[in-house]
C-alpha cells in the first residue's frame, strides 16, 4: 500500500512540475512568482487612534513565508501584527495591518520577508507614517497654506495697478525687478523640471528612493504666475515714465555671475559630468540667493529718496501676510507632529521666510512712519508732480 501511495505522490509531483513548466513557472520559489505590495505608502494617524493599511499578496506561492515589519523609531506607533504568515496559495490575499498612534512624529515602517529559508529585502514594502496630535490642526494648517498661497499670488497686482494709475514707475527700483524675474524664472525651471520631466524624477527617486516629489502643482502654478506678473511689471517700465532709473552695474554684475553659473551647470549636465537634477538644484540655490538680496536695492532707494512713492505698500502688506502665515503653518505642523527639527534643525526655509518678513517690516516703517510726509523727496519734476497728485493708499 505504501508503494502505491509513493507512486501516486511521484506521479502528482511530475504532473504538477509539467504544468508549471508549460506555464513558464519553476518549482523553486522565486520572488518573480508573486508580488507583495502595500495599499498606501503614506498614512496619517492621530495619537490614541488607529488606522490601517493593507498588505496585498498576488501570484503563486508553493511554500510558507513570513513578512516582518520594523518601526524606524520606537515609541511612536504600534504595528499589529508585525509578523504576517504567508500560506501557500495561488489566490490574491489581503492582510490588514493596524497602526496605533502613540506619540507625534514621523517615521517609516519598513519590512523584509522570508520564503522557506530564503530571505528577501522588501524595498517597496514601506509606509511613511505621520503621527499627529490633532486633526483640527491639520485642517487649520491646510487653510492657512491656501490663504498665504493666495496672498502671495495676488501680491504682485497692487504694484501693477499703482504703476497703471500713476502712468509712471519712478520710485520702483529696476534692480529689484531684474533680480525678481531671474529668481522666479529659476524657480519655475526647478519646479517644472521636477514636476514634468520623468527622467529628472527618476534621478530624484534614485537618490531618495523613499522620498516624495517636493514639487506640487501649486508650486508650479505659483512660480509661473509670479514670473508672468513680474514680466508685466517690467513691461510697464518700457511704457510709462521711468525717469533716469536704470539697472545698476552692481545688479548687472550679480546677474552676470548667475548667468555664468547656469551656463556652466547646463554644460556639465549636458556632458554627463553631473545629473540634470543637480542643475535644477543650482537653479534653486540662485533663487534662494536672490530672495536674500532682492529687497536691498529698493530699501536703499527709499532711504536715499526719503520717500516710498512709486513702491506699492499693498504689495508689501500682502507679502507680509503671506510670510507670517507661512511661518505660522510651519509652527503648527512642528507642534502637531512634534517636528521642531524641521524649523531649528534645517532653518533654511524658516530663515528665508523670516528674512522676507523683516524686510517687509522695514518697508512698512519707511512708508507709515519715516517717510510719511514726502515733501522735497524727489529729484525730478516728473516724479514730483506725479507724487503730489497720486494717493499712497495702494
Amino acid at each position: 500500500m505504501r508503494k502505491v501511495m509513493n507512486f501516486h505522490s511521484v506521479l502528482k509531483f511530475f504532473t504538477f512540475s509539467a504544468v508549471l513548466l508549460l506555464s513558464g513557472q519553476t518549482i523553486a520559489q522565486t520572488p518573480e512568482t508573486f508580488t507583495l505590495s502595500v495599499s498606501t505608502q503614506d498614512l496619517t494617524v492621530l495619537v490614541g487612534e488607529n488606522e490601517e493599511f493593507i498588505l496585498e499578496f498576488r501570484g503563486f506561492l508553493n511554500e510558507t513565508g513570513k513578512v516582518y515589519f520594523y518601526e524606524q523609531h520606537d515609541g511612536l506607533i504600534n504595528v499589529t501584527p508585525n509578523v504576517v504568515d504567508l500560506l501557500p496559495s495561488t489566490q490574491t490575499r489581503e492582510y490588514p495591518i493596524r497602526v496605533e498612534g502613540l506619540h507625534p512624529g514621523h517615521l517609516e515602517v519598513t519590512s523584509n520577508y522570508t520564503i522557506g529559508s530564503t530571505s528577501f529585502s522588501g524595498e517597496n514594502l514601506f509606509v511613511r507614517i505621520t503621527v499627529a496630535i490633532s486633526q483640527t490642526i491639520i485642517y487649520v494648517s491646510s487653510v492657512v497654506g491656501w490663504i498665504y498661497f493666495v496672498a502671495w499670488s495676488i501680491s504682485f497686482y497692487p504694484q501693477i495697478y499703482y504703476n497703471f494709475q500713476r502712468k509712471s514707475v519712478v520710485g520702483l527700483n529696476p534692480d529689484f525687478l531684474a533680480l525678481n524675474i531671474v529668481g522666479f524664472v529659476m524657480y519655475s525651471v526647478f519646479n517644472m523640471g521636477l514636476f514634468w520631466n520623468s527622467g529628472i524624477q527618476a534621478e530624484y527617486f534614485e537618490r531618495f528612493p523613499r522620498g516624495l516629489n517636493p514639487v506640487l502643482v501649486n508650486d508650479v502654478v505659483f512660480s509661473l504666475h509670479a514670473a508672468f506678473a513680474t514680466l508685466v511689471t517690467i513691461s510697464q517700465c518700457f511704457i510709462y515714465e521711468r525717469g533716469d532709473q536704470r539697472v545698476s552695474m552692481v545688479a548687472r554684475g550679480i546677474l552676470g555671475i548667475f548667468a555664468v553659473v547656469v551656463v556652466v551647470c547646463a554644460i556639465l549636465a549636458g556632458t554627463n559630468v553631473f545629473h540634470w537634477l543637480d542643475f535644477l538644484y543650482a537653479c534653486s540655490y540662485i533663487k534662494l540667493t536672490i530672495t536674500l538680496i532682492k529687497y536691498v536695492p529698493q530699501a536703499l532707494m527709499n532711504y536715499r529718496r526719503k520717500s516710498t512713492v512709486g513702491w506699492s505698500i499693498g504689495n508689501i502688506l500682502l507679502d507680509f501676510l503671506g510670510g507670517m502665515l507661512s511661518m505660522l503653518q510651519m509652527m503648527l505642523n512642528a507642534h502637531n507632529y512634534d517636528d521642531w527639527d524641521s524649523i531649528f534643525g534645517d532653518p533654511t526655509k524658516f530663515g528665508l521666510g523670516l528674512f522676507s518678513v523683516l524686510f517687509d517690516i522695514v518697508f512698512i516703517i519707511q512708508h507709515y512712519i519715516l517717510y510719511r510726509r514726502k515733501s522735497g523727496s524727489t529729484k525730478n519734476l516728473t516724479e514730483s508732480s506725479t507724487e503730489n497728485s497720486v494717493p499712497e493708499r495702494y
